[in-house]
């Protein structure tokens, strides 16, 4: 398994495998701690501050819209730094939220480090056992702690990364001429994707979702390129998209 190939697909696939050091740090760095830390609600702190801080970057005072847009990052690395080494290698680190440190004040690539030594194989059932109920189904619950945000937003977050992830994949296969990676990235995509609370988030060929993450709310927001709705809605009228 070759992480560093992963790396070579985007940001969001990389993994670092010892503590990041930056020179100097930003200002507002925190700690890496292992996201078991976070699932176990002994301390919400660093995810408040995430979320405080987004928002901030924002220019929104909707905390939901912070959470949510906090939230989408996070799923987005979890699924792509599985399933990038999975579809390319057949294999990918096992991801136990115990071995995978976090700090909230940072981003991609530096936001994540893993000190795991083992792998897994690169099957549906062993991505959806380590991301989908070994860290997204707490992530949730942890969200769920900080503030008002519901599940099928949550949920519509995931299922949008983990499409952001494929898409990915399937890019980086055609220009480097990986026909293999791309079959796997599709199969695995789709099997995790035939499960109760990912299977009606996205739709279509393009995998276009079926929720909002709430991004056009911010005051130079917009809608994303997968969004559910053809055209920004006026507020309140968030539960009547146009059809996709």
């Amino acid at each position: 398994m070759d992480l560093d190939e992963s790396a070579q697909v985007g940001g969001f696939f990389a993994l670092r495998t010892s503590p990041p050091r930056t020179s100097p740090p930003p200002p507002d760095a925190g700690a890496h701690r292992p996201l078991a830390e976070l699932y176990a609600g002994r301390d919400d702190t660093p995810l408040a501050a995430r979320v405080d801080r987004v928002a901030a970057r924002l220019g929104t005072s909707e905390r939901r819209v912070g959470a949510s847009v906090a939230h989408l990052g996070l799923a987005a690395r979890l699924w792509s730094t599985a399933l990038g080494p999975a579809a390319l290698h057949g294999r990918f680190p096992d991801l136990t939220p115990g071995t995978l440190h976090w700090d909230g004040a940072l981003t991609s690539p530096d936001d994540l480090w893993w000190s795991g030594t083992t792998t897994r194989p690169g099957t549906v059932a062993e991505l959806r056992a380590a991301v989908h109920e070994g860290h997204l189904v707490p992530l949730h619950a942890a969200f769920a702690r900080d503030g008002r945000i519901s599940p099928r937003l949550l949920w519509g977050n995931a299922g949008s990364a983990l499409a952001g992830a494929l898409r990915e994949l399937l890019r980086w296969a055609r220009a480097h001429d990986r026909p293999e990676a791309a079959r796997r990235a599709t199969a695995l995509a789709e099997g995790l994707f035939d499960h109760p609370d990912l299977a009606d988030t996205v739709r279509g060929p393009a995998l276009r979702r079926t929720s909002c993450c709430l991004y056009y709310r911010c005051p130079s927001g917009g809608l994303c390129g997968d969004c559910v709705f053809d055209h920004a809605p006026r507020k309140g009228l968030e539960r009547r998209p146009f059809a996709p």
